[in-house]
């Protein structure tokens, strides 16, 4: 099973001990100023992607030195560097894609790239953004094991579609069995395992799975 980090430009803030996360991931890529958080937590740099319009000119030095693959983009193009960094993860074929440093900042970069994570989970490919303070993941109607973690106890199911049905949660202080959460319902939100595993399943719509701290 291969795994893949993309980090962004975000908040360093919110970026967590990336180190914690070293024996599950394959290869790290930067994008843009993510390349320098990666350097900065002592990680080998596998690709550093973007146009590079928020790194000093010493920054920039320091990351083609140090990434082992490098390409820099012209500041006006289609992609962002965020997305230009999951083309090359799509290239490495992995089953997890982590997404760091792609949350708080400016509000229209955190609600895109959260949507990005439909291109992630189109590859049938799991993808998690992960802060300092959530976790969220894209799923799509299916059957789903959910392992307690105490660094995000609190989990909330959120509808991204008009309607989610057959919604069903085992294994939660608040259980649901085969209900229907509509978009701006909040009978799914901050529910806690009563044990080590739980699962959830749902038939239609799409979910966000965002599990918090505290």
């Amino acid at each position: 099973m291969k795994s893949v980090a993309i980090i962004g430009n975000g908040p360093p803030n919110l970026i967590p001990d990336l180190s914690a996360y070293q024996t599950h991931v394959d290869s790290w890529i930067g994008a843009d100023k993510g390349a320098v958080r990666v350097i900065e937590q002592q990680l080998e740099l596998s690709y550093a992607v973007g146009d590079f319009d928020s790194v000093s000119k010493s920054e920039l030095l320091r990351i083609k030195e140090s990434a082992k693959n490098f390409q820099q983009h012209n500041v006006e193009k289609d992609e962002t560097d965020l997305e230009l960094a999951l083309k090359i993860a799509f290239s490495l074929n992995p089953t997890t894609i982590y997404l760091f440093g792609v949350t708080g900042g400016r509000l229209d970069h955190t609600l895109i790239n959260i949507q990005l994570l439909t291109q992630v989970i189109n590859k049938q490919t799991r993808g998690i953004i992960i802060d300092t303070t959530n976790q969220i993941e894209l799923t799509y109607p299916g059957t789903y094991q959910v392992t307690q973690d105490d660094k995000y106890p609190t989990i909330s199911f959120i509808p991204v579609t008009e309607e989610v049905r057959g919604l069903t949660l085992t294994g939660f202080y608040y259980p649901l069995t085969n209900a229907t959460i509509t978009m701006g319902s909040t009978l799914s939100i901050s529910n806690k395992l009563i044990s080590k595993k739980g699962t959830f399943s749902y038939n239609t719509g799409i979910v966000l799975v965002v599990r918090s701290r505290g």
